[in-house]
């Protein structure tokens, strides 16, 4: 059985060494442990680091794709190398790699296919009292929209059976925490959690520059899920308030038609006619998002069974440039 641990790296020269001295080096029930830096394009010494301490694969993104295309490439990887698991571990040394057996256990007790270790959000001292609130609101609306149980949607530490990692495809670009359980209810895949420990906070986040900047990128991120996963919903709601208003607005005219003015009579009339063109907009992108919806099922079940075949075959599907240690495992005895 063989464990990858991925490391997405943004300039992580001063972490990267506790990162990878902090991961166990034997794992019951896991034979072989390998390392994989994820290099989105660092323009410090992370690579040159990640060799001398003996990581075993690193990836080097020719310009800097962001977090979540960088997890998705790291994903692509781990699997052509033949990974049974793969854990995603955050380059800031943020969550504690001693939970890596934990986190892993429920895949190797086949429980589930994907895990999520969940940070103590109301006990977090580094989580200001707004960041806990929105943390486990969004968390509450994004549970309840993928039919899962999670207190911390928004945490990177996550494990994924090889199995399940081949359905995922990841078109969001600032985050792909949101999406990934979003879509693993589509495709039908187990997820569930553990709680984990964090260290202290070493520097502020690269992926957003303030908390407003957070809030508008998961929002976003939340209404492209919302819209591609669930449209009937999305268009549904916005057809019925539509539809109702019009309702409401028709019975105001036709209730007014003979004691106003014909000025009143163009505007109210005008207002109704929009009202029900909108209406009618909306049930038909609520008919089309429906079909749109079916059509990414099918282009996830297409990509999996395209990642299989090259799997099997050895067939490198990307471009990019890979660097292998000479030495496997010489992490285990380098730090």
């Amino acid at each position: 059985m063989k464990l990858f641990i991925q490391i997405p790296c943004l300039n992580e020269e001063n972490t990267l060494p506790e990162v990878i001295a902090s991961i166990p080096h034997e794992i019951q029930g896991i034979d072989e442990i390998y390392t994989l830096v994820i290099d989105d394009g660092c323009t410090d010494k992370t690579a040159d680091i990640a060799q001398s301490i003996g990581v075993d694969y690193i990836v080097k993104n020719r310009h800097v794709l962001g977090l979540a295309r960088s997890f998705c490439r790291g994903i692509e990887v781990a699997l052509e190398l033949g990974a049974d698991i793969i854990v995603n571990l955050d380059g800031d040394n943020q969550y504690k790699a001693s939970d890596i057996p934990a986190l892993i256990q429920p895949i190797l007790d086949k429980q589930a296919d994907i895990v999520v270790g969940c940070r103590d959000i109301d006990g977090h001292k580094e989580f200001s009292p707004l960041k806990k609130s929105l943390q486990k609101f969004g968390s509450k609306v994004v549970c309840e929209l993928a039919n899962v149980e999670l207190p911390d949607v928004t945490s990177g530490f996550r494990a994924l059976h090889a199995s399940a990692a081949k359905h995922l495809s990841i078109m969001s670009t600032f985050s792909y925490t949101l999406e990934m359980l979003c879509q693993a209810t589509r495709l039908g895949l187990k997820t569930t959690w553990i709680p984990v420990g964090v260290n202290p906070k070493r520097r502020e986040s690269r992926l957003f520059r303030s908390t407003a900047e957070f809030i508008y990128q998961q929002c976003k991120t939340f209404g492209f899920v919302f819209l591609v996963y669930y449209p009937i919903r999305f268009f549904g709601w916005l057809t019925i308030i539509s539809g109702g208003m019009t309702v409401l607005l028709g019975l105001w005219y036709f209730q007014r038609l003979s004691t106003t003015t014909h000025t009143i009579h163009f505007v109210s009339g005008t207002f109704l006619v929009i009202s029900f063109l909108t209406t009618i907009l909306l049930l038909l992108a609520t008919l089309l998002g429906s079909v749109l919806s079916h059509l990414h099922r099918i282009l996830l079940d297409t990509r999996s069974r395209v990642r299989t075949v090259q799997i099997k075959q050895g067939i490198t599907m990307h471009d990019y440039a890979l660097t292998t240690a000479p030495e496997f495992f010489r992490w285990k005895q380098k730090l």
